[in-house]
């Protein structure tokens, strides 16, 4: 490596931003993909741009790291087709085109061999089966700490529930146990324990999501019990629902699970499935994001990025059609492309410069207009990361109390802005949110992201300005980036049913809203997410004359109702 050698680390996300620039990344002479077996949407997408500047750079050096993804595969997808031809036997014309080298490296551990062991019949309770694992490893094995991956908190609770009350009743060889929780929304305090070493004499139980399958290491684990499912996020472009479902692992996430154990010398990894499964019926990689997510925002990416020819865009693993028409339908609606699928000017062009959901953008557009873009970049800030509050484990309602502290009238949009506004009135402090049950990192990555947005809004001209305590002004901004979601409460529902204007879904709001229960008479939602029911996440009341007056293109007035067009 020479002295004037730079090494920059940056997202696959940033990396896109910078494309936007410059297109074929010319500073750069190699680059590397590292953890590509993550499959994020930005990964494929930056994977199908390098694919593309490579033609034009022949030069440019590509890296792909991944832990399961196979070497061949990924060689085959960068292979030109008239190399691939010449691969199998065909002649090839001399051309200046780079050698692609695959180099396929097996190992679970860093240099330790890992044990695996399986069930001889499939299992009827995996959690349970689970907890009966970790008591089995407890009495039968030498030190170390297990760590258990299960689907998701409601999950883990119960097997940290019903473990705690085994181990009780199990006696002396079970006191030594420290049992963990490891999923989004856990306090600070929560996760030094996790990460702290563990007491001489005691053996630490971390029961997980698949965040600990490749997002972070624990050192002291020796030993994994592996449930065989996930949680993963399924989108449906014709509902416009996304189902958050209870799936089956793959074999490249079995490997990574297994890959936990064994850090610091030979480990083991119980599977609660069946050997004969894992080889003839798991299948070997997952589903990409790509794959199983609404793609809105990526559109707008590659649109930004000069591909307007988004169907033909060469990608490691297509997308389906439905999912690209839906989005095209969205961006449409929102004014961001125009009849010929090109970004509209000024709105496309904008819209693209926000990194954020497009809908958000144009909310923070429309709220330059209404002077309310004060109130509604703290919105959309809020709005970007997953959650504010903690977890109520064993504390529903404390956390429910606290949230009333902060509801208003209005919605949950409006309740974000009283939270802030209390935040800063607490000069940042981390013990009000504690008090509050509100995640103080989380509101820290929201001042990040707000002033992020600041500098973003007075690049486009927007006039940071506030509504001060009008808040029709802000409910009408939102409804602007999000007319589309808008729903009418069921005449003579009783159960609290809505259903959306435009495909008329049955949709409930989320027992998360501080509307639950309230029922006012026209909504609009941030997201949908199906459980037992299609429920409505982040919900504001809107008047409903409101929709023909932001999107009279969408909406018509037919006897003091909307109907979508």
């Amino acid at each position: 490596m020479q002295d004037l050698t730079r090494i920059k680390f940056l997202t696959d996300g940033v990396l896109l931003r910078e494309m936007m620039d410059d297109p074929l990344l010319t500073k750069y002479s190699v680059i590397m993909v590292d953890e590509a077996h993550e499959r994020s949407i930005s990964t494929d997408i930056v994977l199908g741009l390098l694919k593309k500047i490579q033609k034009r750079r022949p030069e440019l050096r590509l890296i792909i790291s991944s832990a399961t993804i196979e070497a061949k595969s990924m060689s085959n997808f960068f292979l030109s087709s008239k190399r691939r031809q010449a691969l199998e036997g065909e002649e090839l014309r001399p051309r200046l085109e780079p050698a692609i080298l695959s180099v396929e490296v097996f190992s679970l551990g860093r240099g330790f061999n890992v044990q695996i062991h399986y069930v001889e019949d499939p299992v009827r309770d995996y959690v349970q089966a689970a907890v009966s694992t970790v008591l089995l490893i407890n009495d039968k094995e030498p030190p170390g700490d297990i760590l258990v991956f299960l689907t998701g908190q409601d999950d883990i609770d119960a097997a940290i529930k019903l473990l705690t009350e085994e181990a009780r009743s199990n006696g002396k060889n079970s006191s030594g146990l420290i049992i963990l929780p490891l999923y989004s929304g856990l306090t600070r305090a929560e996760q030094d324990l996790i990460f702290s070493p563990t007491p001489k004499g005691k053996r630490k139980v971390v029961i997980s999501t698949n965040i600990a399958e490749t997002s972070l290491t624990l050192e002291g684990i020796v030993y994994v019990v592996d449930s065989g499912f996930s949680k993963q996020r399924f989108y449906n472009p014709i509902s416009d629902i996304e189902n958050l479902v209870v799936a089956p692992i793959s074999k490249a996430s079995a490997r990574q699970r297994a890959g936990r154990a064994g850090r610091l010398r030979p480990g083991m990894c119980y599977r609660l499935y069946t050997e004969e499964y894992f080889l003839n019926e798991m299948s070997v990689q997952g589903i990409p994001e790509i794959q199983r997510s609404n793609l809105v925002s990526c559109v707008i990416q590659l649109k930004a990025l000069g591909i307007d020819n988004i169907l033909g865009f060469d990608w490691p693993a297509s997308p389906s059609p439905e999912s690209m028409i839906r989005a095209l339908e969205v961006l449409f609606s929102l004014g961001v492309l125009d009849d010929d699928a090109k970004l509209t000017s000024p709105v496309g062009f904008q819209v693209a410069e926000i990194p954020l959901e497009p809908m958000i953008a144009k909310m923070i557009l429309s709220s330059n207009e209404l002077g309310c873009s004060d109130e509604i970049i703290t919105i959309a800030a809020v709005l970007s990361i997953q959650s504010i509050w903690f977890s109520a484990r064993g504390a529903q309602k404390e956390l429910d109390e606290a949230k009333l502290r902060f509801a208003a009238a209005e919605g949950d949009h409006v309740t974000f802005l009283n939270i802030y506004k209390g935040f800063l009135q607490s000069g940042r402090s981390s013990k009000w949110c504690h008090k509050n049950f509100i995640n103080y990192h989380a509101m820290k990555k929201v001042m990040e992201i707000r002033e992020q947005l600041k500098r973003i809004a007075l690049r486009l001209g927007i006039v940071l300005k506030s509504c001060e305590t009008d808040m029709q002004l802000v409910r009408k901004a939102v409804t602007a980036g999000f007319f589309a979601n808008a729903c009418r409460l069921e005449a003579y529902s009783h159960g609290g049913m809505y259903k959306t204007i435009r495909g008329s879904q049955e949709v409930y709001i989320h027992p998360s809203s501080v509307l639950f229960r309230v029922n006012p008479k026209c909504v609009i939602y941030h997201s949908l997410v199906s459980t037992d029911r299609q429920y409505m996440r982040n919900v504001i009341s809107i008047d409903p004359s409101w929709l023909t007056e932001v999107a009279p293109h969408f909406y018509q007035q037919q006897r003091h109702n909307p109907t979508i067009h």
